[in-house]
């Protein structure tokens, strides 16, 4: 059972929880994108477990029938990557089939810089056998991504931009966070100015935000910001008011690492927990 602490992240152990999430976030007109949590699969049992439990994720937001319609998103080395690449093409094959039926956007989340090729080459192959059904998630650290951003710029998919949460080499990314913010930037004027493909802005960075809002208004470009669960929810409301918003709704019950990462990454999640904590101890 998912402790209390951690539920202000996680949907829950269960695709029901996550479903239910979904429901309540298009209430305020926020779509949702859901994670089935696992990662680093090295067996191809276990790769396909985990997309036979895609599959059957697909089929419940299907049968959900919300508006925003929502969104999965997978972790490549979850389904397959980790064995080798046949297996994660086949098992990504079959949920991208299924949730192409069923009207379910799928995002090829981005891991350590060793995936990167693999997970491009998938999304760039996807976007053309399913087009306007995929999306890739890019990392604005690393140095490689105006180049991904140019290779891309023109599928008929969506590129996710994030700042990148891997302790990646300096030869490869960018680790200064000025650096990193700066090279964010550049790459929402280019994916804006000159590029065809889907936006996501995935950030929690207010100025950022702006930018991105003042980039969409002066190219009269559609595009939608991401968010996680739990985090600046109140601002993901106030944004969905004028902007299409989503937020990534991991659920499963490999939670533990998912919520010590997302305590990490904010000053703020961190003294969430603290009071959390203190809260079952008073009760």
């Amino acid at each position: 059972m998912l402790p209390p602490i951690a539920d202000r992240f996680v949907a829950g152990e269960t695709a029901d929880g996550a479903v239910e999430h979904v429901r309540s976030l298009a209430a305020d007109g926020i779509g949702g994108i859901v994670n089935h949590l696992g990662e680093h699969h090295e067996t191809p049992e276990a790769a396909a477990a985990d997309a036979d439990a895609y599959l059957t994720l697909v089929e419940r937001l299907a049968d959900a029938d919300v508006t925003p319609h929502p969104a999965i998103s997978i972790k490549p080395s979850q389904v397959g990557l980790g064995v080798d690449e046949d297996c994660f093409r086949r098992n990504l094959d079959r949920v991208v089939d299924a949730a192409a039926d069923a009207g379910v956007f799928v995002w090829l989340d981005m891991e350590d810089h060793g995936t990167t090729d693999a997970t491009i080459d998938a999304y760039e192959a996807l976007s053309r056998t399913h087009p306007g059904g995929v999306g890739v998630c890019l990392q604005a650290n690393l140095r490689r991504t105006p180049d991904d951003v140019a290779r891309l710029a023109d599928t008929d998919g969506a590129i996710r931009l994030v700042k990148g949460a891997y302790d990646e080499p300096a030869d490869l990314a960018h680790r200064d966070r000025a650096a990193v913010d700066a090279a964010y930037r550049d790459l929402l004027r280019r994916l804006f100015a000159d590029c065809t493909v889907g936006v996501a802005v995935a950030t929690h960075d207010e100025a950022l935000i702006e930018l991105a809002a003042d980039l969409g208004a002066r190219h009269d470009r559609a595009f939608e910001f991401q968010m996680l669960m739990g985090v600046r929810e109140g601002r993901q409301r106030e944004l969905a008011a004028t902007h299409r918003v989503a937020q990534y709704v991991p659920y499963g019950s490999a939670w533990a690492a998912y919520f010590y990462r997302r305590v990490r990454e904010r000053r703020e999640n961190l003294a969430f927990a603290v009071r959390a904590v203190l809260s079952s101890l008073r009760s």
